[in-house]
């Protein structure tokens, strides 16, 4: 029972009890019951009048309450000139502009870290209380494209509170890292993706630089005084007298050629760290295409691999280094030749409307180990391999500032693509 049902019911069986007792003890005395049933009425009507009074301030925490579990913080009530009640309806009044300010910085805020996430240069995926994906920014999706269910279940494995790096199709690098923090008392996980490519790749280059730098330096010391002293004695025939020593004079004449292929080894290794500023000027792609694949004609022919060509009928001009373009298509094609074991296709194809150049060949692919250490400098699969190919190729295009990528999409199938 309601407290103000049970106040009512106390006044009205309070005044039914006056009511007869009055009646019992002047019943004799008509006139001083007339006064007593007066008074009780009197009694009634101010009781009923107290009762508003009291009843007023419950009204109103009642229908503050019932706007507060509406949220709805734009409901305000008037002073009504009582002061007990001025004192709750001010006191309302007062909470409910808090409560309305603070709604609004919190949606603002809200709002402003919405925006945030979702232009953020970072990858960010916000987990639910079930650890299912509950969002996820455009970002993270443009990293995960390339293989989603792969790399999430990657993400999702990770311990909470660790990090790591992650390189994706052997070229882009991400640091990640797991966290949680606390929402409405519960614990929710996000995941971050940094990209840290240009900082790993220019970490990389710094240290083969003084690696290569220190390497050909010492070998080009060697090199040149021993092949002066090597031929200064095969040049003296005083050494070499007819039909003597003809094995010696050969081994030398072998250590001669061994120091010259090595230092042409040492000169590979030295043009990667040499490569100069791309000296953009405007160039005919298809032209140069046509040339690279009319050059490895040769070699590709030795394996019966043909050439397939989709390029515009007319020229596609671009602004770029056309040397070294040149030699980052001839390293891609060399490889793709080399990862075809006989009989096989390479195509070349140039979308001018995407602005890509894609090289396809049907070769044997990438397997999953290798693919994430494609483009490590002096990594390499092949058995007498240098790996400086495709880090040189990596060094040419990010020169140029295009975007590349390198996956076999399914067996006998790897593309090359060029983001011009």
């Amino acid at each position: 029972m309601k407290l103000k049902t049970k106040y009512i019911l106390f006044l009205v069986l309070l005044h039914l009890i006056c009511l007869v007792m009055s009646y019992f003890i002047f019943e004799k005395n008509k006139v001083i019951f007339m006064v007593a049933e007066v008074f009780i009425i009197i009694s009634i009507l101010i009781s009923i009048n107290l009762y508003n009074q009291l009843i007023s301030p419950l009204n109103y925490l009642r229908q503050g309450i019932s706007a507060i579990k509406d949220k709805d913080f734009n409901v305000k009530f008037l002073a009504t000139g009582k002061k007990e009640v001025d004192e709750l309806v001010d006191v309302y009044n007062r909470m409910i502009d808090e409560l309305r300010t603070e709604r609004t910085k919190q949606q603002e805020q809200h709002f402003f870290l919405e925006k945030l996430v979702q232009t953020s240069p970072t990858g960010i995926i916000i987990l639910d209380y079930d650890k299912q994906i509950k969002q996820i920014n455009p970002k993270a999706t443009e990293i995960l494209s390339s293989n989603p269910e792969h790399l999430m279940n990657q993400l999702l494995d990770m311990k909470t509170g660790s990090s790591k790096t992650l390189r994706i199709d052997g070229l882009q690098t991400y640091k990640i890292q797991k966290s949680r923090f606390i929402d409405r008392g519960f614990e929710r996980i996000f995941i971050m993706m940094e990209e840290v490519t240009a900082e790993i790749f220019q970490a990389e280059k710094n240290v083969y630089s003084k690696v290569i730098r220190m390497m050909a330096h010492e070998v080009n010391n060697t090199i040149g005084p021993v092949n002066s002293i090597i031929n200064t004695a095969l040049s003296n025939q005083n050494f070499w007298l007819p039909d003597k020593d003809v094995a010696l004079k050969s081994a030398m004449k072998v250590a001669v050629d061994r120091n010259q292929n090595l230092n042409v080894f040492m000169r590979n290794f030295a043009d990667l760290v040499k490569l100069p500023e791309a000296n953009r000027k405007q160039m005919d792609l298809v032209f140069l295409v046509v040339s690279v694949s009319e050059l490895m004609q040769f070699p590709a022919k030795e394996k019966n691999i043909n050439f397939e060509l989709n390029l515009p009928d007319e020229p596609y001009f671009i602004l770029a280094d056309a040397g070294q373009i040149e030699q980052a298509l001839i390293n891609i094609v060399k490889n793709a030749i080399e990862a075809i074991d006989i009989n096989g296709i390479i195509h070349l194809e140039l979308d001018i409307v995407k602005h890509k150049l894609t090289i396809t060949d049907s070769g044997k692919g990438i397997s999953e180990e290798n693919a994430e250490q494609l483009f490590s400098p002096f990594y390499s699969t092949k058995k007498d391999g240098q790996g400086i190919g495709l880090t040189l190729v990596r060094e040419i295009l990010l020169n140029h500032g295009f975007e590349f990528s390198l996956k076999t999409i399914h067996p006998n199938c790897t593309i090359f693509t060029i983001s011009l």
